[in-house]
């Protein structure tokens, strides 16, 4: 998918030099703009969706940052479904990233959470919002600890994981693969709408659940719209019914206490 590039003189040879390096095609006629906002945060928009606003990753203010001072910590229902409780931070491979939401709130609760995105551009922007995180005072030391980013297919990224010995295991693999909306709820959030535009639902995801299964020690846990089928057809070991969604997880082992 390409886009189109605007800003000053300076911020356009970012621009071009960001788009190269993540391989990024530009075309004047794209539907979506990549471009700095005031505060040099790398944003996309859709020229159709003017009202729509901008995209951007930002975990140091907004509802992100509001989310991990008062969201409710291990009580929420994401932590229940990983497994966080007393003396237990398990390590988490995020294979479907997006915009990193989930996994910021398992690591500012105390998980190492390594998260691929394949998407260019989605992975740009996320990028963008990690190292901005990283120079940020208060979550800045936290996040480069337990926040690192692969661009990378979820299924190539969750084979090479599972095959590489030197690294720490996985206890949880993640996934929240992009699902159709149902045309009532399509509204909801801007990042949805220009997301489902941007890179259309994961047809793949189904094809996800056996590599995660492999490389997972303790559990996967997916999330999923309340409306949509089991991942792959496979019930889980047990669901977590939240107001819009629910988190689907398939137990290996217990997490130690």
């Amino acid at each position: 998918m390409a886009v189109t590039l605007t800003g000053t003189p300076d911020q356009l040879e970012q621009l071009q030099q960001l788009a190269l390096r993540w391989h990024i095609a530009i075309d004047e006629q794209s539907d979506f703009v990549l471009s700095y906002d005031d505060q040099q945060r790398l944003s996309l928009q859709l020229k159709s969706e003017p009202k729509q606003g901008a995209v951007m990753v930002d975990f140091t203010a907004g509802a992100v940052a509001h989310r991990r001072k008062f969201g409710g910590g291990k009580g929420q229902a994401i932590a229940k479904a990983i497994g966080l409780k007393s003396g237990e931070t398990p390590r988490v491979l995020d294979a479907t990233a997006g915009l990193g939401r989930d996994a910021f709130v398992l690591a500012s609760l105390g998980c190492c959470v390594e998260l691929v995105e394949r998407h260019p551009v989605v992975a740009a922007l996320l990028e963008d919002g990690l190292q901005r995180a990283y120079q940020d005072p208060e979550i800045g030391p936290w996040m480069q600890q337990r926040m690192t980013l692969h661009h990378d297919s979820s299924h190539q990224a969750l084979l090479a994981r599972a095959q590489d010995p030197e690294l720490p295991a996985i206890d949880v693999v993640y996934l929240d693969p992009m699902f159709p909306h149902k045309k009532k709820s399509a509204l909801v959030k801007k990042e949805m709408r220009v997301f489902q535009t941007l890179v259309g639902s994961d047809l793949d995801a189904d094809d996800l659940l056996t590599p995660a299964l492999a490389l997972a020690t303790k559990r996967v846990v997916v999330k999923r719209p309340d409306y949509a089928p089991d991942l792959n057809h496979i019930a889980p070991t047990l669901r977590m019914e939240t107001k819009k969604n629910r988190f689907d997880v398939y137990v290996k082992a217990a997490l130690s206490a």
